[in-house]
Order: C-alpha cells, then structure tokens, then sequence
C-alpha cells in the first residue's frame, strides 16, 4: 500500500528561533501544562507572529516547551522556544505576547535562541519553599536533617504504577531564611525530576514534624555550576 503524502506546498523554513522565559504567577500557577501550551498558542496567532509549522497531515506550530513547573508551584523562570518564517525583533515580541496571554502568565524576556538545546541548558532549579503558618524551627530542623542524611527515598505515583524517588541525590543545598518559614532549596534535574512536593514529603518524613504544605515558587533554572549555584540559560 502506497504511503499517503499530504497534499499541498510544504511548510515555510523556520529561519529564526526565539528563546522566552515566563512567569506562572497567583492564580495561574494552577495552570497545567497543556492549559498553558494552548494559551501559547492562541497568544502567537493573535500576535500575528509569523510562526513556522511541522509538516505532514495535522501541522503544529514550531513550539520546543522544557521542564514545565508542576500544577500547583508559581514560576519566575520558565522558558520555551519558538521558531518562526521570518525574522523578528525580539523586543517587539515580548510585549505582543504579554497582551495576548492571560495575567499571571507574564513574558519576562525574549532573546534570540543560541546553538545548542534548551533542556541541555536547564540541569537545576531553585525553589522557595514558603511554609507560611509553619513553624520557622521546625522548618530550619527539617531541612538540616534532610541534608544530613545520605538516602530519603519517597514514592510518586506514576503513570505506570508507584516509583521511589531519592530526593536527596538529587538535592544540591538547602538554605533557610532567617525570618519566617522558608527554605530555597536547589535541586538537580534528573529523570524524573524532583518536585517541591517530594521535598516536602521528605522534610517531613526526616523528623516526624506536620510541616503544613508550602507555596512553591521556582526562582531560577539553568545551567549548575561547581560550586552549587543555577545561573540563567545562556543567551
């Protein structure tokens, strides 16, 4: 049987690609990633961005997402690449898709993509951890336990059953704030990756403490230096 070829002129080049970083702020850090990806792509037709597309039967727009926040955890520093037919300003980019997107989905920058992939760049994040109501002792008493130990394993239900997951070989440093509840805690991106959730649990579970469920907010991601520090992706 002969292979069907969409019919048709193929799709225009992509001759330009365009790095974003976002924010997921108040309310919309309840957003899923799909909810996202379709506010994304309503918010580049009603730019009139001359967006590239994939070929074949049902083409899509040239849109690389990476390392989506969970549901549930704002985000200062979420980053997605688009490819388009022309090229463009980058400055001119980021207001047309900050008045097309939603509040609380809110462009921060846009710059011309450099070689190379973006999940290559995002190997770690740093995450505040607000335990709000919790008790700041408490809290600090975790995280130096957590620290402490070599192993924490906690289990996540995946789509395949049940998984345990070591938080603490993927934790790089936790630091605590002086006033009030909260940790910022750095963690390495490994597969799957571990969420403010797994901390949380493993916080927990390190000294026995009914930590109240804290308000996650990525700060950074990107590369991971030596010394334990994120830095921004390249530009």
């Amino acid at each position: 049987m002969a292979r069907r070829t969409p019919e048709g002129p193929a799709p225009d080049p992509a001759v330009q690609k365009l790095r974003i970083r976002y924010a997921k702020r108040g309310r919309m850090r309840f957003t899923s990633t799909r909810d996202f990806q379709r506010a994304l792509e309503r918010a580049v037709r009603k730019a009139g961005l001359p967006m590239a597309f994939s070929a074949g039967f049902h083409p899509h727009p040239r849109i690389s997402y990476a390392n989506a926040a969970p549901t549930g955890a704002a985000s200062e520093a979420e980053y997605v690449e688009i490819s388009l037919t022309r090229e463009v300003d980058p400055d001119s980019v980021g207001p047309l898709l900050d008045a097309a997107l939603p509040a609380g989905l809110d462009v921060v920058s846009v710059v011309r993509s450099p070689p190379g992939a973006l999940a290559d760049a995002l190997q770690a994040s740093v995450w505040e951890m607000d335990f709000r109501d919790g008790d700041a002792g408490a809290v600090r008493a975790a995280a130096t336990g957590l620290l402490a130990t070599e192993e924490l394993r906690v289990t996540r239900m995946m789509k395949q059953g049940p998984r345990e997951l070591d938080v603490r070989a993927a934790l790089v440093g936790v630091e605590t704030a002086q006033h009030g509840a909260r940790v910022e805690a750095t963690v390495r991106h490994t597969i799957p990756t571990i969420r403010p959730e797994e901390i949380w649990t493993a916080m927990r579970a390190v000294t026995g403490a009914d930590l109240p469920r804290p308000v996650s907010t990525r700060l950074r991601q990107g590369p991971l230096t030596e010394d334990g520090a994120v830095l921004d992706p390249p530009v």
